[in-house]
């Protein structure tokens, strides 16, 4: 997706002012501003529809993520917990479904994506981890709905709560996977922050719709959800440097810090007065907005990495320059 020897030469012009210097120290020459051939980027920057996309990694995180609460519930006899999260895993996947395929146009694309099995390509996986889950949790809510075939809805349950931690994270492997610098340097860290995106969405969904008395999973959930996702976030942007910088900046950094606000105050007021039903429901909804605000946060910081030469060229010579070492 690169242009050839694009953006190799730093051409000089105004910095951004990324750099340090001592008191009354005084730049040699001026901050290089890295550009390509006619002004052009490096990357192509990703054209995918935010609401559609990011939209589809949230909810396929919530989805996945209640698929193992209501197994959990399920076999801690809690029926109040287990039905909610049935009905929340299949209504999430299936917005998620509706999203990809919204954006991919025509419902005709996807099924073109059934035709082959690749295990090298994130896509290809998470297209038949999608085309088998799907069914599991519609089976699961719809038993749950009926009052009948218990034994199927049990089955149901149990087998999308195998796959559940796969489709919650298979997303952050799908955007890893790609060029975008803030998307590619993250690919260490960025499943742990979905897992526990999807963890706290999900707690989130059951603290909202669940009776009290039975919804201590879900707040166990939404504290071991917070602490996962909140830590390693920011171990993630520590350690990808330079890359970490669209993360901190305009639109992706109001989202994030309003995703980690919302987070970790849901996650303490679940702990702290989640028996209280009107407190639960503050709760609940805090932490389904956190999950969805850090998923759109790292959307638009992987646009906005596409579409700045720096944050490819130079981890480029970084690594260049490691490797002559």
């Amino acid at each position: 997706m690169t242009e050839s020897d694009a953006g190799r030469e730093g051409v000089p012009g105004a910095g951004r002012g990324r750099r340090r210097r001592g008191r009354g120290e005084q730049p040699m020459v001026p901050d290089a501003a890295f550009s390509s051939y006619y002004g052009r980027p490096v990357l192509k920057k990703p054209t995918w529809r935010a609401l559609d996309i990011a939209g589809y990694l949230y909810l396929g995180g919530l989805a996945g993520a209640s698929s193992l609460l209501a197994a959990g519930a399920q076999a801690t006899d809690r029926p109040g917990l287990a039905a909610p999260a049935k009905f929340g895993a299949a209504g999430a996947i299936s917005l998620s479904l509706a999203a990809l395929v919204h954006d991919l146009g025509r419902p005709a694309r996807f099924l073109n994506m059934l035709r082959v099995f690749k295990p090298t390509s994130p896509m290809s996986v998470g297209s038949w981890l999608l085309a088998g889950y799907a069914p599991l949790t519609m089976t699961a809510a719809a038993t749950e709905a009926a009052g009948r075939c218990r034994l199927l809805g049990s089955a149901a349950t149990a087998a999308a709560a195998v796959l559940g931690p796969a489709v919650a994270t298979y997303t952050a492997v799908l955007l890893s996977d790609t060029a975008v610098p803030a998307w590619h340097e993250g690919y260490r860290e960025l499943p742990f922050v979905f897992a526990g995106s999807a963890a706290t969405a999900a707690s989130g969904l059951a603290l909202a719709a669940a009776p009290t008395a039975q919804a201590g999973p879900a707040r166990r959930l939404a504290a071991l959800g917070a602490a996962l996702e909140l830590g390693a976030f920011r171990a993630m942007k520590r350690r990808m440097g330079l890359a970490a910088e669209p993360f901190d900046e305009g639109r992706p950094q109001l989202l994030l810090r309003t995703a980690e606000l919302l987070t970790a105050g849901g996650a303490a007021l679940a702990l702290w007065r989640g028996r209280d039903r009107r407190l639960a429901l503050v709760a609940g909804t805090a932490l389904l907005t956190g999950s969805a605000a850090l998923r759109f946060g790292v959307f638009h910081a992987g646009v906005a990495s596409a579409e700045d030469p720096e944050y490819t060229v130079v981890p480029q010579r970084e690594r260049l320059a490691a490797r002559g070492r």
